[in-house]
């Protein structure tokens, strides 16, 4: 693991002519390394058939790994009651686990910091002996668009990330290079000289989120005035999957931690600033949702946030995550900026409804306090014949929140079934009462629903265009790639080549690498 780090390093910052052929061999002989020691461990396990056999294999694994059930090292055969086999067992798989979310997330990683490495040198930015911050995509379980309606929000990060390496330089510019958006060249520019909030300038450019950054941070006590290098990678999806949400807390922390300003792990100060960069330089009329579940997530984890106090807890999964798999289908659209889509639509029809329930004498600040049937019916019967669109926003809102509590439950419980069903209900009340889909994320869902082993499927974001999401079993993945090959790609032929369907796992949100 040492010798394989430090050929990685080189790889990325070094400028050895043999960095590339270190990083291949070192790879390859950890993995080795690797796959003969579990070979072994393995083979303990799984050889002996007799109880007197299981045990000594087992007694044999604690020897070879140093894990002494009684907190000493033991010569084999190590003799083990079953409730000390079962812990062995259960440490057993959790690490296979493990190994398997290292294997894919390693496999990215590798590819995505090749890239940097390259760009940097293509582009005269020097990242010699700089950091890398990895920030990651986010899936929404319960309540999408509940955040600007102040409903309770739950999700997990998933593990498609936005790759962030960076160097302080001596020139006092900020000079970035994204892979994603190469049209654009590098994006040059000096602190306190950036283009005004929701100017023409920005509307077009990926360059008005470092340009938002700077800005807010400048405008909060936070003035980051340190000229520094960096490029940009990312595999997340465009739409659904809070891309924008990662790019700019991941320049957030960036910056801050440039110019020494770094604030406490966790504050939530954080989640305020990259809501701000959105909200107020760039004009989107976002909530925090998408920044929430990508600060805070935590491997094995959901993250459930609380409105009313700003309370975010982390509610741990149930079963082991080889149980289930998430899916992100990219529906091969893009969506330009959800200031610029029907997301904007529904987030003044929503505050429309609020008024418009104020000057009706109902004691409400918005949707997500309406939680009685009483109250809910009451509204219904009064507005409904008047104001029929805007009561079926509260119609998705009402029922989502009412849905929440078994999400989170069940979550909880392993109960994966029910996780899928109530995901698969929000999804038509998404589609019917909320009306904030698309067609090609209706086709989508339309084609996953019909794979057996997909229990829930739904657009996901902020939505018109982008990606839709699934929750399936492990086995159904490949039955979902064929059934979009076969089904998507013939109703969009014209988007065959840029629809996807990204098999995901629950991550913790943010490292520095």
């Amino acid at each position: 693991s040492l010798i394989f780090a430090a050929c990685l390093r080189e790889s990325i910052f070094g400028n050895g002519a043999t960095s590339c052929l270190a990083l291949k061999f070192s790879q390859t002989l950890s993995l080795l390394v690797m796959a003969f020691r579990w070979g072994r461990l393995l083979n303990f396990v799984r050889g002996p058939s007799s109880k007197h056999g299981h045990r000594a294999a087992l007694g044999s694994i604690a020897g070879l790994a140093g894990l002494a059930v009684t907190g000493r090292r033991e010569e084999w055969p190590v003799r083990m009651d079953s409730a000390e086999i079962q812990a062995l067992q259960k440490r057993l798989a959790a690490l296979e686990s493990r190994l398997k979310v290292m294997d894919l997330k390693d496999s990215e990683e590798v590819r995505a910091l090749e890239i940097i490495k390259q760009e940097a040198y293509a582009h005269g930015l020097d990242l010699a002996g700089g950091t890398i911050r990895r920030t990651s995509s986010r899936f929404c379980l319960a309540v999408e668009h509940g955040d600007y309606n102040g409903t309770e929000l739950f999700g997990v990060g998933t593990d498609r990330f936005i790759w962030l390496a960076y160097k302080p330089n001596d020139t006092g510019k900020i000079r970035i290079y994204s892979h994603n958006f190469p049209e654009e060249g590098l994006i040059e520019f000096t602190p306190g000289t950036v283009p005004p909030p929701q100017s023409k300038e920005i509307a077009d450019t990926w360059a008005r989120f470092p340009f938002g950054v700077e800005d807010v941070l400048r405008k909060n006590g936070l003035a980051c005035s340190r000229g520094f290098d960096a490029v940009i990678v990312g595999n997340i999806p465009g739409g659904g999957m809070s891309r924008s949400a990662s790019l700019v807390i991941n320049l957030v922390l960036t910056m801050l931690d440039l110019n020494d300003k770094s604030l406490p792990e966790g504050d939530f100060r954080i989640v305020d600033l990259a809501c701000k960069v959105e909200n107020e330089y760039i004009g989107t009329p976002c909530g925090n949702l998408d920044q929430i579940m990508i600060y805070y997530a935590k491997q094995g984890m959901g993250t459930r946030f609380d409105p009313k106090t700003k309370e975010v807890t982390h509610v741990p999964l149930g079963l082991d995550a080889e149980h289930f798999r998430i899916a992100a289908l990219d529906t091969g659209t893009t969506r330009h900026g959800l200031e610029k889509s029907t997301y904007a639509v529904r987030v003044k029809e929503c505050q429309e409804l609020v008024s418009l329930l104020q000057k009706s004498g109902y004691k409400v600040k918005s949707l997500g306090d309406i939680k009685e049937k009483a109250t809910y019916n009451q509204i219904m019967a009064q507005f409904g014949s008047t104001h029929p669109e805007l009561c079926k926003r509260l119609q998705y809102i009402y029922f989502a929140q009412e849905r929440f509590n078994s999400m989170v439950h069940a979550w909880a419980e392993g109960d994966i079934e029910t996780v899928g069903a109530i995901f698969r209900r929000d999804g038509i009340g998404l589609r019917d009462e909320y009306q904030i889909s698309g067609p090609e994320l209706e086709t989508m869902v339309d084609v996953a629903r019909t794979v057996p082993g997909v229990i829930g499927e739904r657009m996901l974001g902020g939505g018109d265009k982008g990606a839709a999401g699934a929750i399936l079993h492990p086995k159904a993945g490949e039955q979902l790639r064929d059934a979009v090959e076969r089904g998507y790609k013939r109703s969009y032929p014209h988007l065959a080549d840029k629809c996807a369907v990204h098999v995901v796992r629950v991550c913790k949100a943010i490292e520095v690498l």
